[in-house]
């Protein structure tokens, strides 16, 4: 049996249609569109003298979810005491605004606390717990909208390491993938009272969260499940094909990535590799084929970035970057572990699993380094979120901000008449 490394915080998704974001907001687990990129401009193009400026950073408790932003509000989740525990900050200050308690403090073996990403969506903040708890928050104080136990009501099968995936939304709906028996895989809420308006298949819940595509016109959500992908319609939850895909432990933990126009890339650690499969859809027939297969990047439970035709991502412990359409390595370099990465201003921000920040050339041409700098210290195992010029990164102590905007153009000069 290989050796056991876990993967915690792994939650993933699309699904921007009906998510109610402001362009310099990061709303849910990997920013605006859940492909890890940021839309923002006037960002960091070099290495700053000394490394970009720390804004702020404060105490935080434990657990692997990635922090998100809207509205100036910074939104994180983790554990505290005996708890794990939701809360709003100030996203220019540090400082706490509400803080409420939602489940009992997941401990593991690789390390305790909330997996999950919280989602915003207009004036409500979706959390899961590790065991379950599901939970619609107002945004502005805190205050509990609706909540579902979803092991003791809906018999969510709670992964070996923790519920990971992060809520999706899509319209009107909240699509969580619960991994309940009796056909209750994926589960559609209203997302504004918490009804349930469909409930899916039967398999077990991956580590990895939903995300919605749109392939010749039909809407898909694609969930990255304990033992295949699944792609169903959002409207009904009615399945529309389904791949098998089995990794040790279940451990489906990457989101899987849309290579537009039809084109879907999933990847999972332990020696099972990745695939690039083909969406075609043909009258009432939606199906897929694998276009290549390659164990030349396994992501674990870092998610990678597509960007202009190159997948950027950990193949465990190296990061690489290979050709999207045929799956050939383009470059790799070690020394970051099991770390994280997020596309910005055209460049790879890289966070290693022991804290080294890195700024890249996001180049298939050759690893080309612009500037790394140490800024967490212990086990990092979240991927960095930016929002207004501002990157956040956490380990399991701390949350740090840092200044992630480009310098400002001089003012043009002054001419006499």
């Amino acid at each position: 049996m290989r050796r056991r490394l876990a993967l915690p915080l792994l939650s993933l998704c699309l699904g921007l249609a009906g998510l109610t974001v402001a362009s310099a907001d990061w709303p849910q687990f990997r920013g605006p569109n859940r492909d890890g990129i940021s839309l923002e401009t006037g960002l960091l193009a070099s290495w700053p003298g000394g490394g970009p400026r720390v804004l702020w950073k404060i105490p935080l408790g434990e657990g692997f979810s990635q922090v998100v932003v809207s509205r100036n509000r910074l939104f994180a989740f983790y554990g505290q005491g005996s708890d794990e525990v939701a809360a709003a900050l100030d996203a220019t200050t540090g400082k706490q605004l509400w803080r409420v308690r939602i489940d009992d403090k997941y401990t593991s073996d690789q390390g305790n606390g909330p997996r999950s990403t919280p989602t915003v969506d207009g004036d409500l903040v979706y959390v899961l717990s590790a065991s379950g708890k599901l939970a619609a928050l107002k945004t502005a104080n805190g205050q509990t909208a609706w909540a579902h136990d979803l092991k003791s009501e809906y018999g969510a099968r709670i992964p070996g390491w923790g519920a990971s995936t992060s809520p999706l939304v899509e319209g009107n709906l909240l699509l969580v993938n619960v991994g309940g028996t009796g056909n209750k895989s994926v589960i559609a809420f209203d997302k504004a009272t918490g009804k349930p308006v469909w409930t899916s298949q039967g398999n077990g819940a991956g580590y990895s969260a939903p995300i919605a595509i749109t392939v010749g016109g039909v809407r898909q959500l694609i969930v990255f499940a304990a033992d295949s992908v699944l792609s169903l319609a959002p409207k009904d939850g009615k399945l529309l094909w389904q791949v098998p895909w089995e990794t040790d432990w279940d451990v489906n933990a990457a989101a899987p990535i849309f290579f537009p126009p039809d084109r879907l890339f999933i990847s999972s650690g332990y020696d099972t590799g990745s695939a690039l499969f083909r969406i075609k859809v043909t009258g009432n027939q939606v199906s897929a084929a694998e276009v290549w297969r390659s164990r030349g990047m396994k992501n674990q439970f870092s998610s990678s970035i597509l960007h202009d035709g190159t997948l950027y991502g950990f193949d465990n412990g190296t990061l690489k970057a290979i050709d999207a359409a045929t799956g050939e390595e383009r470059w790799k370099q070690r020394g970051f572990g099991h770390g994280s990465l997020i596309l910005a201003g055209g460049n790879l921000v890289v966070l290693s699993d022991s804290g080294t920040l890195a700024l890249l050339e996001a180049t298939p041409r050759e690893y080309r380094q612009l500037g790394a700098i140490r800024v967490l210290e212990g086990k990092c195992w979240t991927a960095p979120a930016l929002a207004d010029g501002r990157l956040y990164m956490r380990n399991e102590a701390h949350l740090i901000a840092l200044d992630w905007k480009g310098p400002k153009a001089a003012p043009p000069a002054r001419t006499g008449k």
